[in-house]
């Protein structure tokens, strides 16, 4: 028999510890089909259980960019606009937009799919700040996120603002 050529496999290995980081290296995505356990009286998912996937998806985000333990310091923002039904598929869609010193601001989107047509539709967007922790459970250095594109450094810019907004709550100052 004849010796097969292997195979080459690409494989995107992330920086090192500490190092600068594009955003691609932090997207994540999830997939779970909703189930009746997960809805309400109208066959529709709680929005309690959307956070949570929230939640896991963008530590998911966090957690590849600082390669260390996150908590969760804030969600800014959350909106409901279409809502998914039993039966369909929930697709969360989250990477870092911004990374502070020991922070970063995580966006998800959440889209439904119905599996028969496989049309998709925007349900949820929501930005959660993490912090990074050490081992001893201190915060500790993010590493710089490099931007490769228009739409990362778009994003980059607005959570600049949404920072400002959130410090200014958290402080109680008026925002600028």
């Amino acid at each position: 028999m004849a010796k097969r050529k292997p195979r080459t496999v690409s494989v995107v290995r992330p920086a090192e510890s500490g190092a600068a980081k594009p955003v691609r290296y932090s997207r994540a995505e999830m997939t779970e089909v909703v189930l009746p356990n997960d809805a309400n009286p109208l066959g529709n998912i709680l929005g309690g259980r959307v956070m949570h996937l929230i939640d896991i998806a963008a530590a998911i985000a966090a957690h590849r960019h600082s390669n260390s333990y996150v908590v969760t310091a804030s969600v800014d923002y959350v909106d409901f606009r279409n809502p998914i039904k039993v039966g369909e598929l929930i697709i969360l869609k989250s990477s870092v937009n911004r990374v502070f010193r020991t922070s970063m601001e995580v966006g998800v989107k959440v889209f439904s799919e119905n599996v028969l047509t496989g049309e998709r539709k925007h349900c949820s967007s929501a930005y959660v700040t993490f912090v990074a922790l050490d081992a001893q459970g201190r915060p500790h250095p993010v590493p710089p996120l490099i931007l490769e594109t228009a739409e990362d450094r778009r994003r980059w810019r607005e959570a600049a603002a949404r920072r400002r907004i959130r410090l200014a709550h958290r402080y109680k100052r008026p925002h600028r």
